[in-house]
């Protein structure tokens, strides 16, 4: 029977907050219509009825779809439908999963399937954020086990003063953009990015932003109390325990020798044979349940690190708890690529490669925020190869488009204007080595490719992450986790920035949130830690961005023009800047506002090109020279063409230092020839002297006089014009 039609109202940061259920998608577990000012989002989450078999994992999927109609726009593929996931929806999925995963029991096997559907957009009321609030709705109203509700708002620094939601103006004038999501009394997901904002200031501002959530958790609390389901039970996929102490009595002695190397390989290869005894030993006496044999195994593992770092202070590579692993930095790696820098640390490795392209390579955006294109632009791959292990590639998966995006956000502070560096900027780091941090690591090689590139960067960033580890009140920090203290620890809270203050934070949590004194110290022990990466290994590999691009690279100018000159530039159907770009092998770009970019391979290319340019929208000074081209022939004279599209006439009497009887003496249609600009006539029409090129230039002297002064031109008895004759 379907459910009967509700409504719940507030406020969020002065905006009506409107929640309706039990009108739309009510064959899912759990759904409702969530408003936002003018924004809307249709939320569900649904569970299977039977856990999924032979998985070792909780199997959730969350899907933030982005309807093109929400903002009034046709998708510009082939279909005109939408099609894959875009990055900026791939990454609010992201956003929404990480506070939301934690709060389900974590022997739970049966699918979730989450879908936030994106109906209507108003740039003021982000949808990511109404999507994370209607989430939490839809699982908490729904039967499904979860331990929220949650909250998330974004929180921004305008001048000076904390914003919760900013508008899409307070957003553009903004330091800073923190997703923070929170549950009733701990920050359960943050998401940052900032101009190099002081660790004090981020701190006050995720605090303030938690204070924000508290007030939205009790309003969904107040809507779950009135509609919510029972919640139903589910298999546990929790192995015994009494089989799990049987084998962790067996085999914890060999497992601890195992763990305790740096060496991720000899890790490795030394827990094979402890895998193989055990099953050989328990095998038999569990045969139901032989699955849950190396589920054991991982526990015992999980058991041994954790006990080692809160019992002794130890990590399983013998490092001190704020100890980092062997740092290096390198650049100039590859010979033709514009730039290249690595950076390792321990057995995590990164190569990060920089091409400049001209500024028509912006890549164009197809999606429901009002960022239309982005002219820094970061990729991140992970292959197979870097763990150890055989897969075929098949393209970026979620996990590599977010620590891609993350790269990007920490270097985007630093990154020079389009009028300081006129050049669109891809990033592409290859994962070459993994164990723990390579977002991180992806960060530091970033820095050292653009600077070697010769990209002016207003500063070097470097990224660290640190870890936790969790029982009861005690909690214990540490700073650049490795692999197993990634997987077996309750947090990976990474951070990126420049000496004078953060530009990037992402945490990913497997507990249900921070407390304010974890998140300070995490703050101040990763400050440390990046001061350290920057001083002591990357500004000694490279100080400074080279003055000088790669002679690979593309050498680029900007002028400005009038709006209103654009049309002579380009030409009728695009032909004169068509034939400047093929005469100078050369890209031209030119924006609205009359911004003009030139690039080529060889700045004197460019060079003529921005002469030609200049040429065809400015009037010519008296006196200029210029090489031109014979375009046509007259009886009293010949047009030459100095710039695409732009003609002056030669008139016969300066054709030559003497005197001409006929034009087709001296010059001929195609001719090159240099010719000097003269004063225009009463029309303004361009007029052109070979004659006094040749006595500038080439000092040649002239048989006769003749008079410069501009002529007056008249109408002949067909209706043209013609000189009058001496």
């Amino acid at each position: 029977m379907f459910n009967e039609f509700r409504k719940f109202e507030t406020t969020l940061a002065g905006r009506p907050l409107v929640v309706e259920t039990g009108k739309m998608a009510q064959l899912a577990g759990g759904s409702c219509l969530i408003r936002y000012g003018e924004t809307e989002v249709l939320c569900t989450a649904t569970m299977a009825d039977k856990p999924r078999e032979g998985v070792d994992f909780f199997p959730m999927s969350v899907d933030f779809e982005e309807k093109l109609y929400s903002v009034g726009k046709i998708p510009g593929s082939f279909q005109r439908r939408e099609g894959k996931a875009s990055e900026k929806a791939t990454l609010c999925s992201r956003v929404i999963d990480r506070p939301v995963r934690p709060l389900f029991p974590k022997d739970m096997r049966n699918d979730v399937g989450i879908v936030a559907t994106v109906m209507s957009v108003d740039p003021d009321c982000l949808p990511e954020i109404t999507a994370m609030i209607g989430v939490s709705i839809a699982l908490s109203i729904s039967p499904i086990p979860w331990e929220g509700p949650i909250s998330g708002v974004s929180v921004g620094l305008v001048e000076g003063k904390f914003v919760i939601n900013p508008t899409a103006e307070e957003r553009e004038k903004s330091e800073m953009a923190a997703t923070v999501a929170s549950t009733a009394d701990l920050v359960a997901m943050i998401e940052a990015g900032a101009n190099e904002v002081p660790n004090d200031v981020m701190y006050d501002a995720i605090m303030f932003a938690h204070a924000e959530n508290q007030k939205i958790v009790e309003f969904i609390k107040g809507i779950q109390a009135e509609i919510g389901k029972e919640k139903v039970s589910f298999p546990s996929n929790d192995p015994a325990p009494e089989m799990y102490e049987a084998i962790k009595e067996f085999a914890i002695e060999d497992v601890k020798a195992a763990l305790d190397t740096d060496d991720k390989r000899i890790r490795d290869e030394r827990l094979l044979p402890i895998y193989d005894a055990v099953h050989a030993k328990f095998d038999e006496v569990y045969p139901d349940d032989i699955a849950k044999i190396d589920d054991c195994l991982y526990k015992l593992q999980k058991y041994i690190v954790r006990r080692w770092l809160l019992d002794d202070g130890k990590r399983v590579d013998g490092r001190g708890i704020n100890d980092m692993r062997p740092l290096d930095a390198q650049i100039d790696l590859l010979s033709r690529v514009h730039g290249s820098g690595m950076f390792t640390r321990g057995q995590t490795q990164v190569l990060t490669v920089t091409t400049l392209g001209t500024v028509g390579e912006a890549q164009a955006l197809d999606g429901i925020d009002e960022e239309e294109s982005k002219r820094y632009i970061h990729h991140y791959n992970f292959p197979s190869y870097s763990v150890g292990e055989t897969k075929p590639s098949r393209g970026p998966g979620r996990r590599e488009i977010g620590h891609g995006a993350l790269a990007e956000r920490a270097l985007v502070p630093v990154i020079p204007s389009v009028e300081d560096f006129p050049y669109t900027i891809r990033l592409v780091s290859e994962v070459l080595s993994s164990n723990g941090s390579t977002s991180q690591a992806s960060i530091c090689g970033s820095t050292l490719s653009l600077m070697a590139a010769g990209v002016p960067i207003k500063a070097p960033v470097a990224g660290i992450s640190c870890g936790l580890v969790t029982e009861g009140d005690r909690f214990m920090t540490m700073v650049d986790i490795q692999g197993l203290e990634d997987f077996f620890g309750d947090m990976d809270f990474k951070v990126a920035g420049t000496k004078e203050g953060i530009t990037a934070i992402q945490m990913d949590l497997k507990v249900h949130g921070l407390t304010p004194a974890i998140i300070r110290e995490a703050l101040d022990k990763t400050y440390e830690a990046r001061c350290k990466i920057l001083d002591e290994v990357m500004l000694p590999c490279i100080a400074q961005p080279r003055a000088q691009l790669s002679k690979y690279a593309p050498k680029m100018l900007t002028t400005k023009i009038d709006p209103e000159k654009i049309g002579d530039v380009i030409g009728k159907q695009g032909k004169v800047i068509q034939k400047i770009c093929a005469e100078c092998n050369c890209k031209i770009d030119i924006e609205e506002d009359g911004s003009v970019f030139i690039s080529s391979t060889d700045i004197d290319d460019a060079n003529r090109a921005l002469n030609m340019i200049e040429t065809i929208v400015n009037d010519p000074e008296e006196g200029a020279i210029y090489k031109g081209v014979v375009t046509r022939l007259m009886s009293f004279g010949a047009f030459v063409e100095i710039a695409p599209g732009r003609e002056g006439m030669v008139h016969i009497s300066h054709l030559d230092v003497k005197r001409t009887e006929k034009v087709e003496d001296v010059v001929n249609v195609g001719d090159e020839i240099i010719v000097m600009v003269l004063p225009t006539d009463d029309q303004g029409r361009l007029n052109l002297s070979r004659r006094n090129a040749l006595i500038a230039v080439e000092g040649l002297t002239p048989e006769n006089e003749i008079d410069d002064t501009p002529r007056k031109p008249r109408r002949d008895f067909k209706g043209g014009r013609r000189d009058k004759k001496n």
